[in-house]
Parts: structure tokens; C-alpha cells; sequence
């Protein structure tokens, strides 16, 4: 039998700087050492183990935190640690920013060799507690266990649990008492359905065995005070699923819609599956400078609705849409930037690949009076051609809010060759965004750069890049 390689220990270091994806880095010998464990911040002494060895670097756990860093600042939250959300809460907000703008810049012109001399200091977000207007928790009859639970000869007791994923691992949910991240009244509500499952005959689900009957829970806020429910159930059972959403309105007789899915599919994705309307109405609201926008169940809108609209006036800002300018929105989602700035402009043309999306992008000009847009659903290197060109005519103005994964080569390869005078890049991904920019230069030159902070206690942030053609 082959021996197991002992893998290098090093007893005390210091974490020197942050990393990419909020990881955090040290040096040994001139040789740069990433540490993959979470909640370490530049300052602390560690103890590391060496379990990765590259040819121009290393991967490394912590195997003991043993002086903190005088720049730690104490977790709000009793989960924090074990919970894969808000993992920043040991750093400072202003060190926080600090590093996302930090980060932003790195991507940039390491990955796309970019002019970063006219970036903007990154807009902070006003809050950093309950700023997210959507969550979504999980069912699930194996709760994580901690170290003491599984070392113990206790019985462990109920393993039920409704709360949020273990990171890498599907099936161990961790029960949550309060999540700082949504306003009132998301943990009333993630309560009710708890203690509701728990006391019923149905079980909660099982997610290796594929078996049980109460699945998800999302909860969706708006500034404007709407609530939004929508469970999952594993069960075509109506009577069952009455019974439990019946009971739910009666303690919560003012949320505004209540809605549900039955999926029996191996993964709780329900773009897919169709959804049923139960009380109040199939969509809540929300409002920007007067303008109202339908979320439905699968509508997506970005998380933090407050600092959005700091996001979308961002980019119109940069944008400098003119009365006689036709605007393309690319990844418009449910049209909420192509609404936003269609006053402005001659024209605003959106397109998406989902085409529920689009659906409720008409219905989001429809509401509001807007009659200078137009939506069209598809591929977006599809539908994005020559004849789509000639049909809406020529764009002076692009706006493009791409996944995290960036534009297809083709759609840049089509960006080229239409050339409208500017092109603002919204992303949530500054590699993908640098990739992609990198390519643009083949005709523009980078005007404005615009960091935005979305999401507190989190590494990922938002950046904004105006071009202009040569």
C-alpha cells in the first residue's frame, strides 16, 4: 500500500493581503500561499497546513488562528462562520470597499491590461443589514451537524432543518434562527413554516434520497412593502398543500401573493416547472422614480433594490441618452433598465434569452405608459444580427448587463461591427468584464469606470464601464 504524503505544516505566519474571490494570501520564501479557509483577514497569525503545491504557487488551510488582526471587527450574526453568506463580517465596511475597489482594479488590468485612470471611487451601499429583497431557504431531514455534535455520544436528536446550504454540500442544510440580510417580515415567516413542517405528518425533504414533502421556501420584499411567497412542495398533494397555504394566510393575512411549485425533479431549479397561484396576487411591485416594475415568481430584479437604483443611475449617467437616441438594452432581464431610461431616449430595444422575462418587460412598459420599447426574447447571438439591425435601426447608444459569465465571442464580435458611439458595460464578474472589454478596444477607448457596492459582507461587487468609439 502506498504511503499517504504528509502534507507541510507551517506553524505561524502572517495573512498578508486579500485575494481574488475574498480569499486571503501570505508569502514563505517568496512564494505566494492562497488560503482557501474562510473568516481569515490580513494581520492574522495562523497556523497553516499545505494541502495544494503548484508550480507558481500554493493552496493552504487554516489549522489554527493564533493572534486575530487588530483590523477584525466583531460578527453581527450568531451564524456567522458556518453560514456560506455575509462572509466578510470580520472586516470593517470601509476595509470591505477598500478591497472590492482594490479587487476591480486588479481584474481589470491584469486581465485586460485596461486604463483604470479614469475609475470613480466605488459607491458604498446605505445599508448593510437587511438590504436583500430576496431569500431562498431550504427543507431538509439532515441539518448540519458541528464537530461536537458528531464527537458527542448525545442523541442528536431532530435532524430537520429550513434554513441555508452548507457551502459545498447539497444535501446538510444549517438552521437559521435570524438572517441579517431581509427586512420584516422574513424571519417571521421562515419561523412559521418551520415550526408548521415540524408539527405536521410530512417530512421534510431529503436531498440524497429524494424523498419528503416540504422542499423550499423564497421570500420576496419590496421598497414598496409588498411580500412575496413561494414554496416548493415534492408532492402533487392539493389537499396537503391547502392545508399548509391556508395556514400560512390565516397567520399572515396581509402578505401581498402567495404562490407555489410541485417539483419532483432531482434539483430545486424551477425556471423549468410551472408555478401556481394561490392568494393575494401572481406579482408584487416595486418603484423607482415613479416607475413600477411586476416581479413575478421567476422575474429576476436585482437583490438590493435600494442600491439598484444607485446602480441604474449610474449607468444612465454614463450613458448620456439623447432624445434622438435609439438605446440597446442586451440582457435586459424584466426590462427594468430599458424602462428606466426610455424618457430619455428615441428608442429603447431590450433583449433576453428568458423569455418569461420579457413577458413581464412589455407588461413593465404597459404599466407605466412607455411606448418607445420594444423586447424581443432569444439567444442574444442569435437574435442580435444584421437583419435585427436593419428591423430596429442602428443603435447610438448600447447598455449591457451580461451574466457572470460575459458576452459570447460572436455577440463582441457584433458590438464591432455595429459601433455605436457608446457602449456602458454593467457587470457583476470584473474577470468576465475585463475579458470582454479587453476585446472592445479593438475600436474604443475606455471613458468611465464605476464600481458599485451591491452586496455587504460579500466579496462580489458590481462595476460599470462607459466606452467610447475612436
Amino acid at each position: 500500500m502506498a504511503r499517504r504524503k504528509t502534507r507541510k505544516v507551517i506553524d505561524e505566519i502572517e495573512v498578508l493581503d486579500f485575494a481574488a474571490e475574498g480569499k486571503c494570501l501570505t508569502k514563505l520564501d517568496g512564494e505566494v500561499i492562497f488560503i482557501t479557509t474562510p473568516n481569515v483577514a490580513p494581520g492574522d497569525i495562523v497556523k497553516l497546513q499545505i494541502n495544494r503545491k503548484r508550480k507558481s504557487f500554493s493552496e493552504a488551510i487554516v489549522l489554527e488562528r493564533i493572534k486575530d488582526s487588530e483590523d477584525r471587527v466583531e460578527p453581527f450574526c450568531s451564524h456567522f462562520g458556518v453560514c456560506g453568506g455575509c462572509k466578510w463580517q470580520h472586516i470593517s465596511y470601509p476595509d470591505q470597499l477598500a478591497q472590492k475597489e482594490k479587487q476591480v482594479k486588479d481584474q481589470l488590468v491584469r486581465l485586460g491590461k485596461i486604463d483604470i485612470s479614469n475609475m470613480k471611487p466605488i459607491l458604498a451601499s446605505n445599508k448593510t443589514q437587511f438590504y436583500r429583497n430576496k431569500l431562498e431557504f431550504t427543507f431538509s431531514s439532515t441539518r448540519w451537524l458541528t464537530a461536537d455534535e458528531i464527537s458527542s455520544s448525545n442523541d442528536l436528536g431532530d435532524r430537520n432543518a429550513l434554513g441555508f446550504h452548507i457551502p459545498k454540500r447539497f444535501d446538510k442544510v444549517l438552521p437559521i434562527d435570524t438572517c441579517y440580510l431581509q427586512d420584516d417580515p422574513s424571519n417571521d415567516i421562515r419561523r412559521f413554516f418551520d415550526e408548521y413542517a415540524r408539527n405536521s405528518n410530512e417530512a421534510f425533504y431529503n436531498h440524497v434520497r429524494h424523498e419528503g414533502f416540504f422542499r423550499t421556501l423564497m421570500i420576496r420584499t419590496s421598497s414598496t412593502g409588498d411580500v412575496m411567497v413561494v414554496v416548493q412542495f415534492a408532492k402533487d398533494d392539493k389537499e396537503l398543500i391547502e392545508a399548509c397555504l391556508s395556514a400560512f394566510v390565516e397567520k399572515f393575512p396581509d402578505i401581498t401573493s402567495v404562490n407555489y411549485f410541485i417539483n419532483q425533479k432531482k434539483n430545486d431549479s424551477y425556471q423549468d416547472l410551472e408555478s401556481f397561484f394561490f392568494s393575494g396576487k401572481p406579482y408584487i411591485e416595486e418603484e423607482m422614480e415613479g416607475l413600477r416594475f411586476r416581479i413575478g415568481v421567476k422575474s429576476f430584479y436585482q437583490t438590493n433594490s435600494e442600491q439598484a437604483y444607485e446602480l441604474y443611475k449610474a449607468a444612465r449617467e454614463l450613458a448620456e441618452i439623447g432624445k434622438d437616441d435609439v438605446v440597446y438594452d442586451l440582457y435586459t432581464g424584466t426590462g427594468t433598465i430599458a424602462n428606466f431610461v426610455a424618457h430619455q431616449a428615441k428608442k429603447v430595444v431590450g433583449v433576453e434569452y428568458v423569455e418569461d422575462a420579457i413577458k413581464d418587460a412589455k407588461i413593465n412598459s404597459e404599466v407605466n405608459g412607455i411606448e418607445n420599447t420594444a423586447f424581443y426574447a432569444g439567444n442574444m447571438k442569435d437574435v442580435l444580427n444584421d437583419a435585427f439591425v436593419e428591423k430596429e435601426g442602428l443603435p447610438s447608444v448600447i447598455i449591457t448587463d451580461p451574466p457572470r459569465a460575459g458576452m459570447d465571442k460572436e455577440v463582441i464580435d457584433t458590438l464591432l461591427r455595429i459601433a455605436a458611439d457608446r457602449i456602458v458595460y454593467v457587470s457583476c464578474n470584473a474577470s468576465t468584464q475585463a475579458r470582454d472589454v479587453a476585446l472592445l478596444l479593438e475600436k474604443y477607448d475606455v471613458q468611465e469606470i464605476q464600481p458599485v457596492d451591491m452586496f455587504p459582507h460579500t466579496h462580489h461587487v458590481e462595476n460599470i464601464v462607459k466606452l467610447k468609439l475612436r
